[in-house]
């Protein structure tokens, strides 16, 4: 593949991505009220409820920085600087990681029961492959295949 040919595949391609980040935002926003946490989290000690709000929030915080370094360093990436390929090696493991603890850690009778939920996993995980696809090609391109 030419550069410009990769190029001109992977500038659509991190467009997606970082819109792909927002996505995932938008499904967060839904889990406290459809995994009724309300409910659980009262059971838990005060310090543990606060833990689990603050890991959260943190997460939302990253994944918000994902998408919106994605858009700002956009030429970056494509041009393939050190920072950004650090950026999206940075991003690809995470989504990796992502990927492999539902694979590895969580069971079928993890997940909530139900059709919305089942198809909610498969379309969050199916996200969390492209994007880590995304970031591991954008990789592959500007560090080995580049050079």
């Amino acid at each position: 593949m030419t550069n410009s040919l990769a190029e001109r595949c992977f500038d659509p391609i991190l467009w997606l991505a970082a819109a792909g980040h927002f996505v995932i935002l938008a499904a967060s926003f839904q889990v406290p009220t459809r995994l009724r946490w309300k409910e659980d989290l009262a059971q838990l000690m005060p310090f543990n409820r606060k833990l689990l709000w603050v890991q959260s929030g943190f997460t939302v915080l990253t994944i918000i920085a994902f998408g919106t370094l994605t858009l700002v360093l956009h030429k970056e990436l494509l041009r393939g600087d050190r920072a950004a390929m650090a950026l999206a090696f940075f991003i690809a493991t995470y989504w990796t990681a992502r990927i492999l603890v539902d694979a590895f850690y969580f069971t079928h009778e993890d997940w909530p029961k139900g059709r919305q939920f089942a198809l909610g996993h498969v379309l969050l995980t199916s996200l969390f492959l492209s994007l880590a696809a995304s970031y591991w090609g954008l990789l592959l391109w500007q560090v080995w295949l580049k050079s």
